[in-house]
């Protein structure tokens, strides 16, 4: 709950210091005493937008502290845990530092944080019903959340979630899929031409230059073989042979005949035998020549054939022909790669249905649990508008089928609040179809039903007896204590029958100065409790008959609510 409240030069406030206990805390003052001034200063220290006019004129900066004792089970404590703020005790601390010039800090439990976070924490712990007030009940987003809450679905709803997250990052793959679906069948189809195609040439590194090599030779073949032929014919001249073979034999008899000065001879002998195995060898390497350069046209044509086909292939694929091999390494594994993406998108497709059909049972199951707590609902705020003078009104807790094309993490119903607030009309939102003061009993209702389901920290109702009166306003009184036994409640409230079922009052004046105004709140004990709803009673003259009604709606036991423990 709210325990204490300090503001300074904060709009017409100079210096005030609140403290608050459980239960019913009614705030009352004359119009335009600045009883909203308290409701915006806990609207900025919980998150809300800050203006330049915050800031009391002179003042060098305005600054709201606020301080919270939750419950064990509120739903702050994940909240603060996620953003990164520790909590050595069972308080947490709000604080906005508010600039002339717009600029501000906020603070939780003494650390910076950002307005984000401080409106994520606030959003957990304070909750603001005006009598035209767009959020919580008026807005149909939060109606979902709000039936969730009170159905006790909302683990089943984060499980919903989480499966339709993966549905949708499934679905998605499978989008991108299908949509290069036609894209990859083309290039499977040109994949597997190169592959076949590449595969048949068969191509190897080198081949280009080898086969133009061979061509040149084949080309030039015919004179090559002519010069060859007439060399093997003179190194096969017998003639020469014979004449180095006698030179060889006469030089042998030669040296035989002069051993002692054979040496000269022997060496002339030497040189004669080593020149006709060169000569022999040379005879073996023209043969070979003849061989390999003896001109062949038909190798001449598939050489060529061979060679113009690795040259217009290299030229399609935009590579030296020696790249051609890895132009087919390259394409055969895209056909891999294109097969296992085959493979990807039929796993996809199993993974969304299979997803699907578990959303669709899950959230199935989340519709019926919430049309059942929408009966609920709406019977338990019917038991509640009697009393506050709405017995002809009707609550419907509406839950539809959203389209295909809208169903969420949340599931595929469609939750709004309807009323009908005359018998035989037709219902419709809440909203556009309750008056004010009206409209501020079905939030009150509705608020006594799901109190039971909700650990928000403190409610504040502002002006929620607006335009009623009578036994109107004290049904809006008792209702109003009875939420306050589940939770702190703090009213603001121009109603007699209101204030007087207050745990504690605080009055809000507005003293005029001749150069300024200031606004100043203060605690109300048993005696000044009389005057202020006297006053309230009988306007701007206080009546000794005004002081006795007040005295008895202070005074009537039976119409107390059982008081409880400030903390």
């Amino acid at each position: 709950m709210l325990t204490a409240l300090h503001i300074q030069d904060f709009v017409l406030i100079d210096d005030v210091s609140l403290s608050f206990g459980g239960g019913l805390t009614a705030l009352t003052g004359e119009t335009g005493a600045g009883k909203s001034i308290l409701l915006e200063a806990l609207g900025l220290v919980v998150g809300a937008r800050a203006t330049r006019a915050a800031v009391r004129k002179g003042a060098r900066q305005g600054v709201v502290t606020a301080a919270f004792e939750p419950d064990q089970n509120n739903t702050v404590w994940p909240v603060l845990e996620e953003a990164g703020f520790d909590s050595d005790d069972d308080q947490i601390i709000l604080r906005r530092i508010q600039k002339p010039d717009g600029k501000g800090r906020a603070f939780v439990n003494g650390q910076p944080a950002s307005i984000a976070t401080l409106r994520a924490i606030g959003g957990a712990l304070l909750e603001v019903h005006g009598q035209h007030d767009g959020r919580g009940f008026m807005n149909v987003a939060t109606h979902r959340a709000l039936l969730d809450a009170y159905a006790g679905i909302e683990a089943r709803v984060s499980e919903l979630r989480a499966i339709h997250a993966r549905r949708r990052a499934a679905q998605a793959a499978l989008d991108d899929r299908r949509a290069s679906f036609e894209k990859d069948a083309r290039e499977a189809d040109y994949l597997r031409f190169v592959v076949d195609e590449l595969s048949a040439l068969g191509v190897c590194a080198g081949d280009e230059a080898r086969l133009s090599q061979r061509r040149a030779e084949l080309n030039a073949s015919e004179k090559v073989g002519e010069d060859i032929a007439a060399a093997h014919a003179l190194l096969s001249d017998e003639g020469l042979e014979g004449k180095l073979s006698q030179a060889a034999r006469r030089l042998a008899r030669a040296a035989a005949g002069i051993p002692a000065e054979a040496g000269p001879l022997e060496a002339a002998i030497e040189r004669i035998d080593r020149t006709l195995s060169e000569a022999m060898e040379a005879r073996a390497a023209l043969d070979e020549a003849a061989h390999r350069f003896s001109f062949d046209l038909a190798e001449l044509e598939e050489t060529e054939a061979r060679l113009f086909a690795i040259r217009a292939m290299a030229r399609k694929h935009g590579v030296e022909p020696d790249r051609l091999p890895d132009v087919l390494a390259a394409a055969e594994a895209a056909l891999q790669r294109a097969s296992a993406d085959g493979a990807t998108g039929e796993r996809l497709e199993r993974e969304v249905r299979e997803l699907g059909k578990t959303y669709l049972a899950l959230a199935g199951e989340l519709t019926e649990a919430r049309r059942a707590a929408g009966d609920a609902l709406s019977a338990a705020v019917a038991r509640e508008l009697e009393p506050l003078k709405l017995g002809a009104a009707r609550f419907i807790v509406d839950v539809s089928p959203r389209p295909d094309e809208e169903h969420s993490g949340d599931g595929v119903d469609h939750v709004e609040f309807m009323v009908a607030t005359n018998r035989g009309a037709e219902p419709g939102p809440l909203k556009t179809v309750a008056s004010g003061g009206e409209l501020s009993r079905f939030v009150l209702a509705m608020k006594a039903a799901l109190a039971a389901k909700e650990s928000r920290t403190v409610i504040i109702f502002d002006e929620v007896d607006a335009g009623v009166g009578g036994a109107v306003a004290d049904a809006v009184g008792e209702r109003l204590a009875s939420l306050a036994r589940d939770a702190q409640v703090l009213v603001v409230t121009h109603s007699p029958q209101v204030a007087a079922r207050a745990d504690a009052h605080l009055l809000v004046e507005k003293a005029q100065e001749p150069d300024r105004a200031s606004t100043t709140v203060r605690r109300l004990g048993a005696d000044a409790r009389v005057e202020e709803i006297a006053r309230m009673l009988s306007g701007a003259e206080i009546t000794n008959e005004a002081r006795a009604a007040a005295a008895r709606l202070l005074g009537a036991p039976a119409r107390r609510p059982a008081r409880r423990k400030s903390a």
